[in-house]
């Protein structure tokens, strides 16, 4: 069993992503630094102050969005207040997962810590104690248009701290709210003005998922360089256009890193280099190159990490910041458009890109390996006799099925908007969408390099008296031991294709070449 991590301390200037990651995944537990609690105590001073004023001040003694003109008496601030919770919670749909709802609280939870929301102490520790007691508000799929902030998803759980709608405990069952949090020996929480608006307005689940996302592709990435690998071993490609001062003419250091990843993967084959002159007892096939979803992979998965490391420049600066309207600022309360969730939408529709390119560059490689006219000897289909079964024929077709969900998935939804509120949120970001849809991206582009990855390992064991890499070899023990069949073994009549989507998603693929070759990018 893992151990409980320790705890992860808010101070007010913000988090890191493996805070996060750590408290998103891992339910780390959460602590308010004694500077945080300092910085709360002072910016809601200034709310105090303003509310006690005759003047109308947004979001402290005025109706939201469009009814923002309309001046609310002292005495219907609180139902204020908890009625904008309430009429907000209007999500629908399939339940987000908990680690999204998690994210969602913690980065919420790290806004208000920075003192510029202008709520109490109290409501960031209740936060804090329901992240602490494993209570996961049931948050739906629909209701972010990513501008005013992710309001729906934020006001479930908002609804929650007040003791209302349902939430999962930590034994993963649904109860009302308030029974889990008198189980825990939590307090509802009654809002006071401005905090019910603080709540709700920022971009924490667009930016919850953009933190995974990165985190995920990130050995997507590094898998799809060692699948890449397998593959080019398997067709007895050439490794000499991974050679590193190819790759400095041209010195994108995505492209580097991944060339180099390969050629580590392929340090040591007895495979490479027969692509001119053939072998003893296979067809000689001659090639002045390999095609293009071979020779260019560092070039494809390079771009991938380039535009990886663009979107965690702007998930570190999103993380700094202290999203919401209105905000404290230097004594005063201050409307803005910092809510609105152009900049995360953006790199979380990029990310997709990628990944649909990923998968297709890698869809390429399998169908070359299934082909007797481009495989370079290999049986067709890859199958033990041609014809009586079918080899990995399907497996193909699955895999062209996601690549085709993936392009469909690789089209924008930052490039659209919907107006609402009565025309006052008149551009929106669509930024929750986007991050929906990467995930979803992200998830199939693992089966779609667990596909090849069983392809290739296949074709690699079918290369009878060739050697393969030492990092190859450890590739083939480590398949065969997790339980994924290879040839000569009756389940491969039957893919499994489960067990090496499972291989991938472990990071036992990258664990096993790496006990060979170090780490690699």
């Amino acid at each position: 069993m893992h151990s409980r991590p320790a705890p992860v301390v808010l101070g007010p200037a913000g988090t890191t992503a493996d805070d996060v990651l750590t408290v998103a995944r891992r339910g780390a537990p959460v602590e308010l630094s004694v500077r945080a609690l300092d910085a709360l105590a002072a910016a809601r001073r200034v709310v105090d102050d303003l509310a006690a004023k005759p003047d109308p001040v947004y979001g402290v003694s005025t109706g939201f969005g469009a009814l923002a003109v309309r001046h609310i008496s002292p005495d219907l601030r609180v139902q204020l207040q908890r009625n904008i919770v309430r009429s907000h919670a209007a999500g629908m749909g399939p339940r987000v997962e908990r680690e999204v709802v998690r994210a969602l609280m913690f980065l919420r939870l790290k806004t208000l810590a920075s003192g510029h929301t202008g709520v109490r102490p109290e409501v960031a520790q209740a936060m804090a104690g329901m992240l602490n007691a494993g209570i996961t508000p049931v948050v739906h799929e629909y209701g972010s248009l990513g501008c005013s902030g992710d309001l729906a998803p934020l006001s479930h759980c908002a609804l929650a701290l007040m003791g209302e709608g349902d939430a999962e405990g930590p034994d993963g069952t649904v109860r009302p709210a308030a029974d889990l949090l008198a189980a825990h020996g939590l307090a509802p929480v009654t809002l006071r003005e401005k905090e019910g608006l603080a709540l709700l307005n920022g971009t924490d689940g667009m930016l919850g998922m953009l933190l995974m996302a990165c985190a995920d592709l990130a050995a997507l990435l590094t898998a799809a360089d060692v699948t890449a690998a397998l593959t080019l071993e398997a067709l007895l490609g050439t490794d000499r256009v991974l050679a590193p001062e190819l790759h400095a003419v041209r010195p994108h250091p995505g492209q580097a890193a991944s060339a180099a990843n390969m050629l580590k993967v392929l340090d040591g084959s007895g495979l490479t280099g027969h692509h001119q002159t053939g072998h003893d007892g296979l067809p000689a096939a001659p090639r002045v190159q390999d095609a293009y979803s071979v020779r260019c992979a560092p070039q494809v998965a390079g771009a991938g990490r380039d535009t990886l490391a663009h979107a965690r420049t702007v998930a570190e600066r999103e993380l700094a910041a202290a999203v919401d309207n209105p905000v404290v600022i230097d004594g005063r309360v201050e409307s803005n458009g910092n809510f609105h969730g152009a900049p995360v939408a953006y790199v979380l529709d990029f990310l997709a890109v990628a990944a649909a390119d990923l998968g297709s560059i890698a869809e390429r490689r399998t169908d070359r390996l299934l082909d007797k006219n481009r495989s370079h000897g290999l049986p067709a289909f890859l199958a033990g006799d041609p014809g009586v079964d079918s080899g990995l024929m399907i497996a193909q077709y699955t895999q062209a099925a996601l690549v085709s969900e993936l392009k469909r998935l690789a089209v924008p939804a930052s490039a659209d908007s919907i107006p609402s509120s009565a025309m006052q949120e008149d551009h929106v970001s669509m930024g929750w969408s986007a991050a929906r849809k990467l995930r979803t991206a992200i998830d199939h582009l693992t089966k779609v390099l667990a596909v090849e990855m069983y392809a290739a390992t296949r074709a690699v064991e079918l290369r009878a008296g060739l050697t393969p890499a030492p990092a190859t070899q450890a590739v083939l023990r480590a398949v065969r031991d997790a339980g994924v069949a290879g040839p000569g073994d009756d389940r491969f009549l039957s893919p499994d294709l489960a067990a090496a989507e499972g291989f991938i998603r472990s990071g036992r693929l990258v664990a096993a070449v790496e006990s060979v070759t170090g780490p690699l990018s």
